[in-house]
């Protein structure tokens, strides 16, 4: 990859649903990087008051806002089912925002002089636009069984639901593709990921 020079390093986090990507980036966290969870920023700018409410209203209509002023998540998840015009469109205005947000935060932690920045993406691999902003990419990796044991136990999901997630997701293949890093997180003790992840903490100098 070709970057710009830049004062701190741009790690780039991602796996598919059910992975132990979330658990790895807060090991990382606790380890000195700072953590942005892209995820997290979408919620907030969806949610009661959020920046993204307006224009959802806007071009959605009133039935897509709930009573609190946040996003109707269920009504949109079946929208989007119905048309797939639909996601684009919430995508537009709602990627914006997140991108805002996920900028204003690396350039508070690097102004705290942090020097790892650890980007938490779920579809990192799916981004046109991240490849190119990051330094390095850690995938955190596990067989399709053990995705869906662990989302059906922590979310109690029905099968099928979650293995259509899986199905608009990047497949294990192309992610480990796109890693410099790959964490295999099956079978192993909380203990033995977090070794793991000083591991290569430790090769980016934290």
């Amino acid at each position: 990859m070709t970057h710009q020079p830049r004062n701190s390093l741009h790690i780039g986090l991602t796996g598919g649903i059910g992975s132990g990507k979330s658990t790895v980036g807060g090991m990382l966290r606790d380890l000195g990087a700072a953590l942005i969870d892209a995820d997290q920023n979408a919620r907030a700018v969806t949610a009661t008051g959020g920046a993204a409410i307006a224009q959802i209203r806007e071009v959605f209509g009133d039935d897509y806002v709930d009573a609190s002023g946040a996003l109707d998540r269920t009504r949109m998840r079946e929208l989007v089912f119905k048309d797939a015009s639909a996601k684009g469109r919430l995508e537009a205005i709602v990627h914006p925002l997140v991108g805002q947000a996920t900028w204003a935060a690396a350039a508070a932690a690097k102004q705290a002089g942090t020097r790892v920045i650890v980007f938490d993406i779920p579809l990192l691999v799916e981004s046109r636009h991240w490849p190119s902003q990051l330094d390095q990419v850690i995938v955190v990796d596990c067989t399709r069984e053990t995705q869906i044991a662990r989302v059906e136990q922590r979310n109690g999901l029905a099968r099928e639901a979650i293995e259509a997630i899986i199905a608009a997701q990047a497949t294990r293949h192309q992610r480990r593709a796109a890693a410099d890093w790959v964490i295999f997180n099956d079978g192993l003790s909380l203990l033995d990921l977090q070794t793991k992840a000083r591991e290569i903490a430790d090769q980016f100098g934290l």
